[in-house]
């Protein structure tokens, strides 16, 4: 079974920038795409960015332009950059792997952003 770990999250001003990396402890290529999901209290976990094992990404509305997904095969790792973050982005960001047979979630990682 392939674990996901997240890291990077912390606290930032309005405005600031973080990079978010999601470790797997196998190969990424055991999931046809790898996405990154955030969630506050009381809300659903929503889609942020997910990116196809050909490269193919996809954004949430709310962050398109300001954020990116990145994968980097050879050390089996995903990130997400976020520039110009507001307030709103402060949530528990989630790592997740999708194969044909199987689901991965990382632990999460917080992201807090100070106005």
């Amino acid at each position: 079974q392939v674990q996901l770990v997240e890291s990077g999250g912390g606290l930032v001003q309005a405005g600031g920038s973080l990079r978010l990396s999601c470790a797997a402890s196998g190969s990424i290529f055991s999931f046809n795409a790898m996405g990154w999901y955030r969630q506050t209290p009381g809300k659903q976990r929503e889609l942020v960015a997910a990116i196809t094992s050909v490269g193919f990404t996809n954004y949430a509305d709310s962050v398109k332009g300001r954020f990116t997904i990145s994968r980097d095969n050879a050390k089996n790792t995903v990130h997400l950059q976020m520039n110009s973050l507001k307030p709103e982005d402060t949530a528990v960001y989630y790592c997740k792997g999708t194969g044909i047979t199987i689901v991965a979630w990382g632990q999460g990682t917080q992201v807090t952003v100070s106005s």
